[in-house]
């Protein structure tokens, strides 16, 4: 049936009568029946819908008795057999980590090294992967790739991206343009329509399965007082998150330049939402800001049972759960052609006036007069 302009599928019928001290009236009122719908949309899959049936409006119902009947002939067994390797070649089972699925259906044109996370994923029961390739290698795409493999494999339905909050439109874009997932952005503007639509006291953190937020909103104290509503005292199955994906996440890591660092609140927020997760994917060129507590608060984030603060981890550990590839590491192409321009470092005189000569002048002596305790 179509229901609020989508296809549903009934998968249950709970019918009841209107509550009356009247006997009489209780056996004339009309029986309302709360029918349980699941979605039959590639990209809905497992998300179900409740309505009271009689209140719904603009429904269609698809009634199917019969198989149909084949009026125009069989097919010709070479056609049906080109059908059956269609449907076993575009199937895919969970056992077999080797048939990847998820290259086949985006829209991009993949390189070869970006299918490395996602064969990293798929080898891990629970995947908590940091991407850390280099700028420009297109750790955008190997996400989406794992992905959509991971839901292509019934392993991921929930997902949350947490990115900077210049990048949540580029992500929206991308997901949908290249990989036929549709994500919405949770914001403030977003929270006031759904609570026009929907009522006072809708959570946003529930209305849709795939959500992006910005790591600037989300570390706010009504959103997160939102969030903690929605989840566990205690971290419990099934999580509130299938897979969680932050960008940039070296933005969220403690800050801090020495041997303690402290955790901003941009950490408090990833640290209350990541154990509620199934599975985990950071990405970030620069993971590690040269401090050891800070790094390894980060990698506590993405594992704590792997990694602790301030224990340094081992190189095998860190293979383990890391991509890091530069660009001078990747092979050449096919045709012994560089993947990307090698870059020549030259030198640039620049030619400063008097003025801005005598103001550096100034400037320098000013910041020497600080540092002797003269100012």
């Amino acid at each position: 049936m179509t229901v609020r302009n989508r296809p549903w599928v009934v998968t249950d019928v709970l019918r009841s009568t209107a509550a009356s001290d009247d006997p009489a009236r209780a056996a004339e009122a009309a029986p309302s029946h709360l029918i349980t719908l699941s979605s039959l949309e590639s990209d809905g899959r497992d998300e179900e819908l409740r309505v009271v049936w009689e209140l719904e409006q603009a429904t269609d119902v698809h009634d199917q008795y019969e198989l149909p009947s084949p009026h125009g002939g069989f097919d010709d067994p070479g056609r049906l057999d080109a059908f059956l390797d269609a449907v076993r070649w575009g199937a895919i089972a969970s056992a077999d980590k080797t048939a990847l699925q998820a290259p086949f259906r985006s829209g991009v044109e993949i390189q070869d090294y970006q299918l490395d996370p996602v064969v990293r994923a798929l080898s891990m029961p629970r995947t908590n992967l940091l991407i850390a390739d280099d700028v420009g290698l297109g750790k955008t795409v190997e996400a989406g790739l794992v992905m959509q493999e991971l839901m292509l494999r019934h392993r991921a339905r929930s997902m949350l991206i947490v990115c900077p909050a210049g990048l949540t439109l580029q992500w929206r874009d991308e997901m949908r343009d290249k990989f036929g997932l549709d994500f919405r952005i949770v914001n403030t503007r977003m929270l006031r329509d759904l609570r026009r639509s929907a009522g006072l006291y809708a959570n946003p953190w529930t209305h849709h399965p795939r959500l992006i937020v910005s790591i600037d909103w989300l570390k706010r104290e009504r959103p997160l007082r939102m969030l903690r509503e929605l989840l566990p005292p205690v971290p419990e199955y099934p999580r509130a998150f299938d897979l969680l994906v932050v960008d940039e996440v070296h933005t969220c890591a403690p800050s801090g330049t020495g041997k303690y660092a402290v955790d901003s609140q941009r950490t408090r927020a990833v640290k209350l939402l990541a154990p509620h997760c199934e599975h985990r994917l950071f990405l970030s060129a620069t993971p590690h800001n040269g401090y050891l507590e800070s790094f390894t608060a980060l990698l506590e984030l993405l594992d704590d049972h792997r990694f602790a603060r301030g224990v340094k981890p081992s190189e095998e550990q860190l293979r383990r759960v890391m991509v890091r590839r530069m660009k001078s590491d990747l092979p050449p192409l096919w045709n012994g052609k560089p993947r990307f321009p090698r870059r020549v470092p030259h030198a640039l005189e620049v030619d400063y006036s008097d003025a801005a000569r005598e103001a550096y002048a100034k400037l320098a002596e000013y910041a020497r007069s600080r540092r002797d305790g003269q100012g």
